[in-house]
């Protein structure tokens, strides 16, 4: 033993796989504008490419089926007369894309039934593609389009003007208008769509009451010369920004916006290198993945207990200046791969690179796929303007894996942002649990701290029960070998392997009841029948067993067969005393970084 500690986590041996060059998207005239945004949004049916192009500005949108080699002429995208600085998908419509240009204008699209970059016709007779509407309100340039993640055509557009205004796209006006007074560099809804993130280029953090048209909280962030980024950390009040200090070292940190004052455990320094880190977070893995712009690097962290844990990193030769993630919908769940990234390489093609959690078992991996957000929004744009608060509905992973279309597995949640005007945290009050996977039984620890709503089992009664437990059938488990951990590859948990289901009929019991029937639909073993006893050469009776399949010759005595199976049992207790432990140690730690805030915040009031 090393007495080495190391830290128990499914996402531990993720690794990104690149494709080959006959698979990716080459031919491309990718935009060489060096304004700052990701040059590159996926959905799950289309790539969207900010296009060099003379005469007005177009961008280019790529059915993800096409690879290889695209023809010198393809249909654009084309109606500004500058060009185009940031494009954006509608989250509940994989049709509708929305665009940003320096002409200081937004416009809307549809992408044709039947779209294709190889049409049956001369090059010099392929169609461009108009918009559908248009958006005018900026007398500068819109650098940023971003689509509401709850409500229904809701988008928000950062202008050079130096505001965000806030559109319903179906009455074709703004509602609301954020006055920052500088220019935006970054921006990021909450999950429920109420709260708005920016950064902007006078280095403050700004969290906005939209509806309101004030910011809820605004506090000094990234102190760097440099652009700074910020995400939303889906369900959670927690938000992650990548910036630069004084001394142009990058940096990552991660905020309570509750009390956004500082960040919290201060600013993580990453490196020296120049580009910008652009943040994208995985909600179904909790998983934090920073791409730098320039260089060729994905690394990618989990967060838990408030800290970003490193994960590994994905090392390329091929610098990227522009990156999409894929929509957790559009992955490929037959292969374990957890997230899927776009990346833009000399401006000539997109490369995409497939993140696998590596897994010996071929069947659905629900630890690693909870419910994601469908296609149904939780509200119109009328109800939102209101002042409605709520998160979409989810579908099951696991009907995508056995192929049966998209299946919600929850109605719209209520999630109200009870704590928006305050400065710091309120005593008793604790932020709303992330929504459990419907289709998991194995308690897990919860990444949020919830409520208590009975005293916890101290940690020496604990200790105590699990010491009389092993003390108690020791001697029966010496017999049994030491499982050692010395693969790469992170065994699926029990429940997933199902070891005693046919193939034909695990799929239906998962679909029948996704509310996790699986400890129901575990085969229960047969009883063993006992014979008559039999006298052996000592002249002992001594009873036999017989296999429940009948097998000649396959005898046990009973007393082997019954401590067998009560070591099993007991290990079986354990093992769930240890995860129920682990998660009553995770709530503990999530109280006390709770209490620790809320302490410094009346040391802060009082001093």
């Amino acid at each position: 033993m090393s007495g080495r500690f190391v830290r128990s986590s499914k996402y531990r041996h993720v690794f990104g796989r690149p494709t080959r060059k006959d698979q990716c998207y080459d031919n491309l005239r990718i935009s060489r504008n060096a304004w700052d945004t990701n040059l590159v949004k996926a959905n799950p049916h289309y790539l969207s490419v900010n296009w060099e192009a003379g005469g007005g500005g177009a961008f280019a949108v790529i059915p993800l089926e096409e690879r290889g080699k695209l023809p010198e002429r393809i249909p654009l995208f084309r109606g500004h007369t500058a060009v185009v600085l940031d494009t954006d998908w509608n989250p509940f419509n994989d049709d509708l894309i929305a665009s940003g240009s320096d002409d200081g204008r937004v416009l809307l699209w549809r992408v044709p039934e039947n779209f294709t970059l190889r049409p049956d016709v001369e090059p010099d007779q392929v169609q461009d593609i108009a918009p559908v509407g248009k958006l005018n309100g900026h007398p500068k340039k819109v650098g940023h389009v971003l689509f509401n993640p709850a409500a229904e055509n809701i988008l928000a557009t950062a202008s050079g003007d130096f505001t965000v205004k806030v559109w319903d796209i179906e009455a074709g006006a703004p509602k609301f208008t954020l006055n920052l007074g500088d220019i935006v560099q970054s921006q990021s809804w909450s999950a429920n769509g109420s709260l708005l993130v920016t950064t902007s280029r006078d280095k403050k953090l700004r969290i906005w009451d939209v509806r309101q048209e004030r910011p809820a909280h605004e506090t000094q962030g990234h102190s760097g010369a440099k652009n700074s980024r910020s995400v939303w950390l889906g369900e959670r009040d927690r938000i992650a920004t990548t910036g630069f200090s004084k001394m142009s070292d990058r940096q990552l940190a991660l905020w309570d916006i509750r009390a956004p004052r500082e960040p919290i455990n201060g600013f993580k320094t990453l490196d020296s290198i120049s580009g910008v880190c652009m943040p994208f977070w995985d909600d179904g893995t909790q998983c934090l993945y920073l791409a730098g712009r320039g260089d060729g690097n994905i690394r990618y962290f989990e967060l838990e207990n408030d800290k970003f844990e490193y994960l590994a990193e994905y090392k390329s030769a091929d610098p990227q200046r522009g990156i999409a993630f894929m929509p957790k919908r559009g992955v490929n769940a037959h292969e374990n791969e957890v997230t899927r990234a776009f990346k833009t390489v000399n401006d000539s093609y997109i490369e995409p690179i497939s993140f696998i959690v590596p897994r010996r078992a071929e069947s659905f991996q629900d630890d690693i796929y909870p419910p994601t957000i469908g296609l149904t929004p939780a509200m119109g744009p009328g109800d939102w303007v209101s002042g409605k608060e709520a998160i979409p509905p989810k579908i099951s992973m696991a009907s995508l894996y056995e192929g049966e279309g998209l299946k919600e597995v929850t109605g719209v949640q209520d999630k109200p942002t009870s704590t928006l005007g305050a400065p710091e945290p309120q005593p008793g009050l604790q932020p709303k649990p992330a929504e459990p996977s419907p289709v998991k039984k194995a308690p897990e620890p919860t990444p949020e701290p919830t409520p208590i709503v009975k005293p916890a089992p101290s940690m020496k009664e604990q200790g105590a029960s699990m010491a009389a437990m092993v003390n108690k059938f020791a001697d029966e488990e010496d017999d049994e070998p030491t499982p050692v951990e010395d693969s790469s590859f992170d065994e699926p948990p029990k429940p997933v392997e199902r070891p005693s289901r046919s193939p034909d009929n695990a799929s239906p019991t998962v679909k029948a009841s996704p509310w996790g029937q699986k400890e129901e639909a575990k085969s229960t073993p047969t009883p063993p029948k006992v014979s008559t006893p039999t006298n052996d050469r000592s002249g002992t009776n001594t009873p036999t067993v017989s296999t429940p399949t009948g097998s000649a010759g396959s005898t046990l005595t009973t007393t082997a067969a019954v401590a067998a199976d009560a070591v099993q049992r007991e290990i079986g207790s354990i093992k769930d005393l240890i995860a129920e432990q682990t998660k009553t140690i995770a709530t503990q730690a999530q109280q006390m970084q709770t209490l620790t805030a809320e302490i410094e915040s009346l040391k802060a009031k009082l001093g």
